[in-house]
């Protein structure tokens, strides 16, 4: 009785999953009238506008440079 039932569960699973397969090809489903036969046309999409962008902000004068950073007298000459 279990080899029954245990059977049965795993037909119907693999009947649902092989239907749900079918369905989802445009062939079938085409046959079973789910959707026009005439492809269907997306309408354009809206024009998209433009954020306003603030105008680029003038690069800030540098401070320093990297000779300051890697100098050699620099890591010689250690103050106590």
């Amino acid at each position: 009785m279990m080899n029954f039932v245990l059977g049965a569960v795993a037909g119907a699973l693999i009947v649902g999953i092989a239907a749900i397969a079918g369905a989802r090809n445009p062939d079938i489903q085409q046959r079973l009238g789910l959707f026009p036969a005439t492809p269907m046309t997306l309408m354009a999409a809206p024009p998209r506008a433009e954020p306003a962008c603030p105008p680029p902000v003038a690069a800030a004068p540098t401070i320093g440079t990297q000779e300051m950073l890697f100098n050699r007298r620099r890591f010689w000459s250690v103050a106590p």
